[in-house]
């Protein structure tokens, strides 16, 4: 018999040569240098006075743009990448999806005046602004005055594109979103207000102060243009619950839907009221909680409860304490204000300072990312779109409760009722938030129901906070009912690395390395951490 043994060398020779060179993953250098050339085209393009373009032709040309940003993006192939790059990845894409979802749906140059504020003259507690701002704020608030020739340049420069910008709205801004335009034209006042205060700080600089009275006269012939127009809008201005989770999804990177977040949201009421009551029968007998009568006091009373804070956090091993974090702390104890004039912050700093900086937990955060920036370039700035809610928003409310579990507050007790008023606050407010942006009530109704679902009487009706709250969540889908949903997501890593790790598990190790993955949302932690790839694919990622 004549045998052939070389023939299977043969055919596994010649089934090699037909297949041709394999292919290799990218690198993932190319997703950095995409992520910048996406970030330049994310701020463009801007008007011949240098202002931002957001007239229908432009936005044309933006969602062409973004058709060949997405198709770079999916054409990098990422198997064998380790899995924090591949997290970079849908961080990229996920702002990308958050471009589409305003040419889309949200639309803010089209529906909210609000969303063409310039001047901005406080520093937010998170990574970036709070809900969607145009590609060009001017932050006032880093401008140190008496200011220098260079700043005055500089700030003369910014203020110049307000009043060309603020005609382009007025072409821009065809919706019909009737709470949107009625909410816009507080936070219009807001940019009237700084730039009246700003005057008498740039007298001497002439061209500042001749951009500063041509800003402050747009502004307000634009206020009056918006108030004219108001009557006219009679339309919703929720974006829906099928677009609601199409955004908690593909730009939140959140693992729910909008029903989820109902059913969250609705949990943690009940339980943060009956918590509550709980409390406040086992404490009866001990006298009330009383707010400082001045100053003094007040300053006195805050500082006291950060050393107990900082103090606390290294004796027990919460975390690693770091230099920042009483100076920082110390930073934002803020002024006193008379009881009858205080909004609910106000009335929990007064009676329960930790219960406030617990939740300043942000402030930390900001401190340690300027000191210690991430070695990822798309990890070491903020994200857009507030793709950070669910760190940024849920540790801060986490914090609060877990050191309520831990035995920050059970040196007052009663202090242990004020973080479950907190508790139940937030929930009020961010279920309030997803009916509105269901469309199932307004903005007066959500207000309503987050002033009477508010424990104790404590968010008042009439202050401020109330309707920038509600206006915010309003404009940012996701924003209201982060702070819970967050925390429930920050529990659930807690718990599930408990369990992995066992006996070797601690807390200090849970939150040190947590601070270490960046300001990106936990889900995206939670798989870079664990492994765990249920909440990824749920989303319609291939890990």
């Amino acid at each position: 018999m004549h045998r052939t043994f070389f023939a299977p060398k043969v055919f596994a020779l010649t089934a090699l040569l037909m297949a041709g060179p394999a292919l290799a993953a990218s690198d993932p250098a190319e997703l950095a240098r995409l992520f910048g050339e996406w970030r330049q085209f994310q701020a463009g393009p801007v008007t011949p006075a240098g202002g931002p373009d957001f007239t229908a032709s432009a936005n044309a040309a933006r969602a062409e743009g973004l058709k060949r940003m997405q198709a770079k993006l999916a054409a990098l192939d990422t198997s064998g990448w380790p899995v924090n790059h591949k997290v970079d990845y849908q961080l990229v894409r996920a702002e990308m999806n958050g471009l589409d979802f305003d040419l889309r749906v949200l639309k803010p140059w089209e529906r909210d005046p609000a969303w063409y504020v310039s001047v901005w003259s406080a520093k937010s507690d998170t990574p970036a602004h709070e809900g969607p701002v145009h590609p060009q704020p001017i932050e006032l608030w880093q401008y140190k005055f008496p200011l220098s020739k260079a700043d005055a340049a500089k700030l003369a420069k910014e203020l110049a594109h307000i009043p060309p910008l603020l005609t382009q709205a007025r072409g821009n801004l065809t919706g019909n979103a009737r709470d949107l335009w009625n909410a816009s034209l507080v936070t219009l006042a807001e940019q009237e207000e700084a730039l009246a205060g700003l005057m008498p700080k740039v007298k001497g600089h002439k061209a500042t102060e001749k951009a500063t009275t041509a800003a402050l006269a747009a502004t307000r012939e634009f206020i009056a243009w918006a108030k004219a127009e108001a009557p006219k809008k009679t339309g919703p201005s929720g974006v829906g619950t099928e677009n609601y989770t199409w955004f908690l999804k593909n730009v939140q990177l959140s693992p729910y839907t909008w029903e989820d977040e109902v059913a969250i949201l609705q949990r943690e009421l009940a339980r943060a009221h009956a918590g509550l009551r709980l409390e406040e029968n086992n404490h009866r007998n001990l006298p009330p909680l009383t707010s400082p009568k001045n100053q003094a006091e007040w300053e006195a009373k805050s500082w006291a409860d950060i050393d107990h804070f900082i103090r606390f956090m290294g004796e027990k091993q919460i975390l690693t304490v770091q230099p920042y974090m009483r100076p920082v702390l110390g930073e934002h104890i803020n002024n006193w204000v008379p009881e009858d004039r205080q909004n609910f912050f106000q009335i929990v700093q007064g009676r329960a300072p930790n219960a406030l900086f617990a939740h300043f937990y942000h402030w930390w955060d900001l401190a340690r990312e300027e000191a210690n920036p991430h070695a990822s370039p798309i990890r070491r700035g903020p994200l857009l779109y507030n793709i950070w809610l669910s760190r940024a928003e849920g540790q801060a409310t986490a914090m609060e409760a877990m050191m309520l579990d831990a035995g920050l507050f059970d040196k007052e007790p009663r202090s242990r009722e004020v973080v479950w008023i907190m508790q139940a606050q937030r929930a009020a407010r961010g279920l309030a938030s997803l009916y509105a942006q269901a469309n199932l009530i307004d903005l007066d109704g959500a207000m309503k129901m987050q002033v009477e679902r508010t424990p104790n009487g404590w968010m008042s009706p009439t202050l401020p906070l109330l309707g920038f709250e509600q206006s915010l969540y309003l404009r940012m889908p996701g924003y209201g009912p982060s702070y819970i949903t967050g925390k429930a997501q920050v529990e659930q890593l807690f718990a599930e690395l408990a369990e992995k790790e066992g006996s070797a598990f601690s807390v200090k190790g849970f939150y040190d390395r947590f601070n270490g993955f960046g300001m990106i949302p936990v889900s995206m932690i939670r798989w870079e951490w664990l492994g765990a790839t249920d909440q990824v694919q749920a989303m319609g990622i291939k890990p």
